[in-house]
């Protein structure tokens, strides 16, 4: 007796509950069907137990079997494809909800409403600082820090010596400094 035949003879022998068949079936089975779940799902220990999925399966749903309709063999690999199938979906969902859940736990490590704030705060607190320098002071730092200019560029641009420049920006940034760590100058 080939193989398909046996297996159909013990398929339809499970299903009226027979334990001894279920065994038989088994043996029988559990090769080809690891063969065809581990093609699909390529993983081993998922391979194993997809395969005792399906024969458990067998063995629950025996009974729906009809030899009419194909082989034992047929109907058992069919059983083990879609089983197969179905975990590829799940691993594949499983692994997109964990990266949808990813990146919506990812915080911005700041809050860009608070540093808006803070920075207009800022920039606020520097012009109120600035405004309490002197004019030569102010103008120095100004084309120095906001322009860029170098002190040698500024003495030319304000037609004062480069001293005195020197001067005005060390004691402006003094200021400066002094004013926005709160002391009073």
């Amino acid at each position: 007796m080939d193989v398909v035949d046996l297996c159909d003879l013990l398929l339809v022998r499970v299903g009226r509950g027979d334990r001894q068949a279920f065994e038989e079936l088994y043996g029988e089975l559990a090769g080809p069907v690891y063969g065809l779940v581990g093609r699909v799902l390529r993983d081993p220990a998922q391979s194993e137990e997809v395969t005792q999925d399906v024969l458990l399966e067998v063995w629950r749903t025996a009974a729906r079997y009809d030899p009419r309709r194909g082989s034992a063999l047929a109907w058992v690999l069919t059983v083990a494809h879609r089983r197969a199938v179905d975990r590829v979906r799940s691993v594949r969902a499983a692994r997109e909800r964990e990266q949808r859940a990813a990146r919506r736990s990812v915080t911005t490590p700041f809050d860009p409403v608070a540093e808006e704030v803070e920075a207009a705060l800022e920039r606020d607190q520097v012009r109120r600082c600035l405004d309490r320098l002197t004019d030569l002071q102010r103008r120095a730092v100004t084309l120095a820090y906001y322009d860029g200019y170098t002190y040698r560029e500024v003495a030319h641009r304000l037609a004062v010596p480069l001293g005195t420049v020197k001067t005005r920006m060390r004691d402006g940034l003094l200021r400066l400094r002094s004013c926005l760590d709160g002391a009073s100058v």
